[in-house]
Formats: structure tokens, sequence, C-alpha cells
């Protein structure tokens, strides 16, 4: 639906540049006491069947509201998602932050009206006011010979999409930024809707097939420039793919299966949502599915946590540590991996792991291991932001929240599988065959604490990266700076290939180099002169994972393989126009949400038989 060489194409000119930042003194959050407050669970939101033929229909509201963080915290503005009720109109489904869970079968379509309902100042207008400004740290300012622009109109200060995370979509409901609308009905270039005689200008109807394997998708705000104010503001929710075969496996289920969104935040003084990211790295406080430092009453039986890190910018480095310390006889609690992003995998018994912003994780943890009384926190060890990388210099949060084993065991007996029996799904390692096409992304940054591209070329250049439908590819992430970057393709399932160091002060060098003499093909740095050591095995956590988003760490180059590129072409619940018509064009980006914003994404484009996108089909940067 999206033709080649438009997506991202913009015209908004900047104003100003190196002016306009915001001078503004960096907040702390006041002194909060620890595991006060329950952990929340959101509400699942209630579908309607009867509106679309073999589909589940949803009627989803942003709005504004009020929401309480912590106990000693006072009440603070935020913005949510809100499912009508089919059965109650009265009473829709929602907390006021964040949004309501998504519950779907796996292969059952899914149909869901989209309204904007937000004001049309935004929570954090300084922000807005600042890129509009021409800040130099917020506007994205690419490199040479691309001239700077804004990335929304003038008279736009809110303006919002939603991205199915993870999901099998065709591009016109994908919620790809450049798909925005405000509350005014003000459109971005590239909005769609199905069905439009059936909305209003601050709606829009989207598609999905959910022809994924069962696994935890999620869904967010992708507002073009402004992704990282929306869902800090609160603007994301769990989208839950079932399969019916998952009943026999063996799992914890019910309120023995526990989701966990991940957030950090910082308070003012009075309760209110404080967004300091222009000022420093990360914010000082944690919150799980919106109370800061909860905790969860648990039976001494096996857990499965749902975890997802909703973070803008935190990658947390996790472990469950055991109060007293002498409870184990080590001093945390070991657990099963036993799910990513894509689904299910091969359990795999871990102390800790790393999840970066965007990733889930699927753990079993098994609470009968200790004694009654026992407490046990989740803990977010020697990782300040941004971690891994360069020494982080954002507020460090140790303790996340807390599991107190206090509770009867219900049910006389814990009759779901151990880890170790457990037959799950098992994902089959992508080989990559001698004529497997690479494709090359270089993440570059053209002055220090300044915009980020892929390529050196901004996002709302025309798509110069052209795949065959059905084609397999191998991509490379070449990343020389000293963060890492967690990367996500939009449609596709990946798995990570390896990894591998290379001279980063030298690739960036002749980089550079090579943008100064012009871009000429023939001079693009050739990978395999830089390579200060041998390919890396992908972490355990990620071999053999399906995956929609990975870690691309500092000063190495990342592989990952993509089996097929073939985007879902059939007709959604009888809609017209509801499947992919190629040629499509996608997106993928980094998702520490500041970067995104900053211009860190680029489109990318999938023809079909006889199509034609470019002369060589590769942008320059594939071999």
């Amino acid at each position: 639906m999206l033709p080649p060489g438009v997506l991202g194409a913009r015209a908004y000119a900047a104003t100003t540049q190196g002016a306009g930042c915001p001078d503004i003194p960096v907040t702390h959050t006041p002194p909060l006491k620890r595991y006060v407050d329950p952990l929340p669970t959101p509400l699942t939101a209630v579908p309607d069947p009867s509106a679309y033929p073999g589909a589940d229909y949803y009627e989803i509201t942003m709005r504004q509201g009020s929401w309480n963080f912590h106990q000693d915290l006072g009440p603070a503005t935020v913005w949510g998602y809100w499912a009508n009720n089919p059965h109650d109109p009265d009473k829709p489904t929602g907390m006021g932050y964040l949004g309501p869970t998504i519950s779907v079968t796996t292969d059952r379509p899914t149909v869901v009206k989209y309204r904007n309902e937000l004001p049309t100042t935004h929570l954090f207008q300084f922000v807005i006011d600042a890129i509009r400004n021409g800040c130099s740290e917020l506007t994205p300012t690419p490199p040479p010979p691309y001239k700077p622009v804004l990335p929304f109109p003038p008279n736009v200060n809110v303006w919002n999409v939603v991205h199915q995370h993870g999901g099998f979509t065709a591009p016109q409901s994908d919620g790809m930024p450049m798909q925005s609308f405000s509350p005014d009905g003000i459109h971005a270039e590239h909005y769609t809707t199905l069905e439009p005689g059936r909305v209003e200008r601050n709606e829009a109807i989207y598609g999905y097939t959910n022809h994924d394997r069962s696994c935890m998708l999620w869904y967010h705000d992708h507002g073009m420039g402004m992704t990282s104010l929306n869902v800090y503001a609160g603007l994301a929710g769990l989208w839950r793919v079932s399969d019916p075969a998952d009943e026999r496996l063996g799992l914890p289920r019910g309120e023995f299966e526990v989701p966990l969104i991940l957030q950090d935040r910082t308070f003012n003084p009075d309760g209110t949502l404080a967004y300091t990211m222009t000022l420093r790295e990360g914010e000082d406080t944690p919150v799980v599915n919106g109370k800061a430092y909860p905790f969860l009453a648990v039976e001494r039986r096996r857990y499965r946590l749902r975890v997802l890190n909703a973070s803008n910018e935190r990658f947390w480095r996790l472990r469950f540590d055991v109060y007293p310390r002498d409870a184990l006889p080590q001093p945390t609690l070991p657990f099963w991996l036993i799910g990513t992003d894509g689904g299910f995998r091969a359990p795999l018994q871990m102390l800790n792991f790393l999840i970066s912003p965007a990733e889930r994780y699927d753990l079993i943890v098994d609470f009968s291991q200790v004694p009654m009384g026992t407490k046990v926190r989740l803990t977010n060890y020697h990782a300040p932001v941004h971690y891994p990388g360069m020494p982080g210099e954002g507020p460090e949060i140790r303790e996340i929240m807390e599991f107190q084993v206090t509770e009867p065991l219900s049910g006389g007996t814990d009759r779901t599988r151990p880890p170790k029996e457990l037959r799950l799904p098992t994902v089959a390692p992508v080989k990559p065959k001698s004529h497997t096409r690479r494709r090359q992304w270089v993440t570059y940054q053209h002055k220090l604490f300044r915009t980020m591209t892929f390529n050196a070329m901004p996002f709302e250049a025309p798509s110069q990266d052209f795949i065959e439908e059905g084609s397999s590819e191998i991509w490379e992430y070449i990343n020389p700076n000293h963060d890492a970057h967690p990367m996500h393709v939009h449609l596709v399932n990946f798995q990570v290939l390896d990894r591998q160091p290379i001279d980063a002060v030298e690739y960036q060098a002749d980089y550079e180099k090579w943008i100064d003499g012009g871009r000429k093909s023939e001079d693009l740095p050739v990978l395999e002169n830089y390579f200060t050591g041998p390919p890396i095995p992908p972490d355990p956590d990620e071999a053999r994972s399906n995956k929609d988003t990975f870690k691309s760490y500092p000063e190495t180059v990342t592989r990952i393989i993509i089996q097929e590129f073939t985007p879902p072409t059939r007709t959604i619940a009888s809609i017209p126009g509801s499947g992919t018509k190629l040629p499509a064009t996608y997106i993928h980006h980094c998702h520490i949400l500041e970067h995104e914003d900053d211009d860190l994404m680029r489109p990318w484009t999938i023809l079909g038989h006889g199509d034609h996108g470019g002369d060589d089909h590769g942008g320059g940067h594939g071999h």
C-alpha cells in the first residue's frame, strides 16, 4: 500500500538551529517507601465478536487521565488506552495509565478502531517546543548533504499512531510514524485507515492477522517525532497471543501467570511525571505495571512471569535476590527461560539476564525452593544507564519489586510441570546459504551527542533497500558507537547469527572519509578489513530463539538472519484493502525511543516478482 520511495518523505522546514534548548533543572524523585503498594495487573479488554465475520473487534481510545504511581505520591496526569466494553458501554476497560491487555488466539484476526481524544497540547510541551525551535540536541540533524527537517508540522503538538510490536501485519495497519493522526484530525503524510467511511478524522481502523506463534507482543505509540514522549506519558499495553495447545503444556496459568511491564520514571515532589531525558540518560525510579517499587504476595509454587522492558532507553540486568540471604545455598534464586519475543524456546536455566527496551522474556520462577516468609527481590545490578557500553552516567536503579512468599498453597498442590520436564515447541536454527544476500546497516553519529542515523541517511530519505518477496537475508548491524542499541525490525521474526568485534575507531574514521568523498559505492569501507577477532555465537538466552528486537553491542557487528520476507496478503475479516499489496514498505529502528525520534530509523521495501525499486536493489550497503 505504501509505494517505495515515499515513506518518511516530509517537508516541514526547520526554522532555527542551535537555539531553543530547554533550560530547566534536573528533577529527582522524593524518597519513597519500598514494597508497600501491591502490584497492579492490567485488565483484559473484552472483544466484540459480532462486528466482523471471524474476527474480534475492539474500540480503543487514547485519553488523558489520572494515576497514582505510589501511595506517598500525589496523583499524576497521564495518558492511557481505554477499550470499550461491548457488554457495558459506560464501563470501559483501562487504568488511566498504560492500556488493557488484548488477548487473542493465534490466527484469529483482530480489528481495532483507534480513537484519539488526547489534548492538543502535549504533557511535555517543553520538549515539543524545543524541537520546533531547533534545539541542536533534540532536532534531527542529518549529516551532509542532507538538510534538517522538523518531524511534525507547525500546527501539531500531539499526534499518535498505534504499532502492534512484533506482529505479522500489513503495512497500512502497521502503525508506522508517518501514519500518525492528531486529536483534532490532522494526518501525517501516510495516514491510512481501513473502511474510511466508518471513521472520524481523529480515528483509524487497523486489521491484525495474529498469525503468530503463542507469544507476548505489545502495542505502543509510534507518533512521528514524539514516540518517546507519548510512551513515557503512558501509551503502551500488552498484546498476548495464545494457542489452545498451550493448555496441555503444564505451565502456570491464571493468577500464577503474571505480566511485568518494566519502566523507569522520575517524579516531581507532587507526584506528577517529570521527563528529564533532555538533561540526562534514564530516569531514577522503577515502575512495574504502573507502580513504583511494588510487591506481589506469592505462594510456594511455580509462577510464569511475562517480562516486557517498556522503558524508553534503560537496559535492565536482572536477577532474583533472596532475603534472608541464607535462605538458599546461594544468594540468588535460579529461574528458567522458556520464551523470548517470538514465543517458546527450549528451557534454559539461568541466574540473571539482560533485557533491552522492547524485548520480552518468558520465565518460570519456582518460589517453592524458599521457606515461607522469604522475600525475593527483582534486582537490577551494576547497570546504570547506558548499559552495556561506556560507563553509565544516568541514575542507577538497584531494586525494582519484591515477591513476598506469604500465601498458603492453593489447590493442595502445584500441578504444573517442572521446567526441565517441559516439552515446549522448539526453534530450528536458520542456516545461511552461500548465496544468502547480506545487507549492512551502520549506526552513524556525525557529531557526539547529536543525531544518529542508519547508513548516514535521515529517515525521510526515500527507501533505498529493496528486498524480493519470499527471500532470505542476513542483516549486519555495524555499531562503532560506545553504547548498545536495541534494534527492532517490523513485520518479521529473525534469529541472531553471531557477533564480531571491529576496530571501531578506524572504521568510523574511514566511514567519515567515505561520506566526505561523495559516498561512492566503490569507496565504501569493506567490513572484513576491520575485524579484531572471530565471530562470537549468540548469547545463550537469544540462541535458537525467534526475535523481533536484538541488542547491537558497541564496537561490534551483529548479524541476524531473516528467513523469509513475506507480508500477509489475505483479506482480513472481509474488509476490502486489508491485505498487503506489493511493493510494500516497512521500517526498522533503534528502540531507545529518544534515538528513534532523533532519526535512527529507516524504511525498507518488499518487491513482488517483476517489480523494480532501484538499479541494484541494494542502496549501496548490500553485497
